[in-house]
């Protein structure tokens, strides 16, 4: 096999990446951060229509929304419900989770299993960032046959990418950082205030990338405070305080739900803590030649690429080979992980402070990961401006995943399919997060506001929407839909036990 120069040994090698940051991150004019009279003063203005506001702030960990680190997301927690636990799905990445926020089910039925694949029909990697990968409805398709209108404003390139042409209006992230692929936080607020201040969609879904560029390339994350990364935290904590003013002077802040969200947490590597399984797998006789690995971050996707009868026999020699590599924490079927054939035949996973790096060392250099067990943590909380919120709670008795974040907001505009028990459980494999609200039927329509289920049937769940590129099974299709169901609980059996691993070795004095 050929080594290849990939996205993230230019990402290390380029010093430009973080002077990049520096030149693009102008500073906002004044500091954004917001008091309890501030967040509570705001009122209901203009037509009282609900509003909601979904943003994934890419990369940031639970124990990162700290009053010293950014106190904006901290003052709004002691005025939001805030759930305890909060969990991304296999594999740990942008894309996946991302997809999974706006569909509300698995990579076992969105068609998106990972960031980056090796395509069986291409022959080649790829990143899954087209449309036609998505193969269940999104938030936009539901939202928009209902009447409401949808805005997207992804920072990263591959995230503009899969959802283009999906919502009402959605923002090209420009200016790129070299490298990265992703426009600095600075710019994507602004063109986030633009979209409300000019279009005002009903529902924006909205990635603020930074704090994930930060983490990949700041070298003191391993073994020191990491500098950098503080101070992109405090950036992006500065914009998000310069949303919610933005809310609160216009009026809309009284109407509006805010979820907040991670896709994943990060992992720090010592330069020689990596893992390169493709010297292993070469090696063998009955592996060589016979195999293709994605390489992602914290994860490895393996493909068997040799003759159908010799797949059994290979695989389960895979496996063991790659178990005996110092630095692998597990490995797994796709199933068992709740995602699909798209991630191949085995998923190998790493412990702590290791990373994947193949073909080669230099493949991956980087030293912030992420796809693994220890980067499943993700801060999630409930606020805004409306009157059913639980605020000041702490939510202790559920775990929040990023596939409840489409059926609350489907259930929080009043969608059927989100209201109705039996609709539900065909639709997502996520649950609303009803734990975050005092409406336990859904939110009242506000003053003139526009509530689907008055158009609708509320006791009949509507057909979902095809995805581009492809059918889906009706809403009555017992078999593709339990098969997802099975995978969804297979993988939560499957996190359980990642958690437990993960949870022994931090107690070991694994890093961060």
């Amino acid at each position: 096999m050929t080594p290849r120069i990939s996205r993230r040994t230019l990402l290390a090698g380029t010093a430009a990446a973080a002077g990049g940051y520096a030149f693009l991150q102008s500073p906002v004019a004044r500091a954004y951060t917001m008091s309890r009279r501030q967040l509570r003063a705001a009122g209901v203005g203009g037509d009282g229509r609900l509003r909601v506001y979904l943003i994934a702030l890419d990369g940031l960990r639970p124990d990162e929304v700290t009053p010293t680190l950014m106190p904006n997301l901290t003052a709004l927690r002691e005025e939001s419900a805030v759930y305890a636990s909060g969990e991304a799905h296999m594999i740990a990445e942008t894309l996946p989770n991302h997809v999974s926020m706006v569909t509300g089910v698995s990579g076992a039925r969105n068609g998106v299993p990972a960031n980056e694949i090796w395509d069986r029909q291409l022959g080649a990697k790829r990143y899954v960032d087209r449309p036609a990968d998505v193969t269940a409805p999104t938030l936009f398709h539901t939202l928009g046959a209902a009447g409401l209108t949808t805005g997207s404003v992804m920072s990263k390139r591959y995230l503009y990418t899969v959802f283009e042409g999906m919502a009402d209006h959605h923002w090209d992230p420009q200016p790129e950082v070299p490298v990265s692929g992703h426009a600095p936080d600075t710019f994507t607020t602004e063109a986030l205030l633009s979209m409300v201040d000019d279009h005002d969609p009903d529902f924006v879904f909205v990635n603020l990338g930074d704090i994930d560029r930060s983490g990949h390339s700041d070298p003191t994350g391993a073994i020191l405070d990491p500098a950098f990364r503080t101070t992109i935290l405090l950036q992006t904590d500065e914009l998000v305080g310069r949303f919610v003013t933005m809310l609160q002077d216009s009026g809309r802040w009284g109407a509006s739900v805010v979820l907040f969200t991670a896709d994943h947490s990060m992992d720090w590597s010592l330069p020689h803590r990596y893992i390169s399984l493709d010297p292993v797998l070469a090696a063998d006789p009955v592996t060589t030649g016979r195999y293709e690995i994605a390489q992602n971050g914290g994860a490895d996707l393996v493909y068997f690429t040799g003759e159908p009868a010799d797949r059994d026999t290979v695989v389960a020699r895979m496996r063991e080979l790659i178990l005996e590599v110092e630095g692998v924490a597990s490995v797994h079927a796709p199933a068992e992980l709740g995602i699909d054939a798209k991630a191949g035949d085995v998923v190998a996973l790493c412990e702590p402070g290791y990373r994947f790096s193949d073909t080669s060392p230099w493949s991956n250099p980087i030293p912030g990961n992420h796809g693994h067990a220890v980067t499943l943590p993700i801060p999630v909380m409930v606020t805004g401006g409306v009157d059913f919120i639980r605020r000041g709670t702490v939510i202790e008795r559920v775990t929040a995943h990023n596939w409840d974040m489409a059926p609350t907001v489907a259930w929080l505009f009043g969608l059927p399919e989100a209201r109705n028990p039996g609709a539900l459980r065909r639709h997502y494999d996520g649950s609303v997060l009803v734990d975050a609200f005092t409406v336990a039927g859904g939110p009242p329509p506000g003053p003139g506001g526009r509530r689907p289920e008055e158009a609708r049937d509320a006791d009949a769940a509507p057909a979902p929407a095809p995805a581009p590129g492809g059918e889906l099974p009706a809403t009555g299709a017992p078999v593709a839909v339990g098969a997802g169901a099975a995978a969804g609980a297979g993988a939560m059996a499957v996190r359980a036990f990642l958690r437990r691993v993960w949870e022994h070795e931090s107690e070991h004095g694994c890093s961060h």
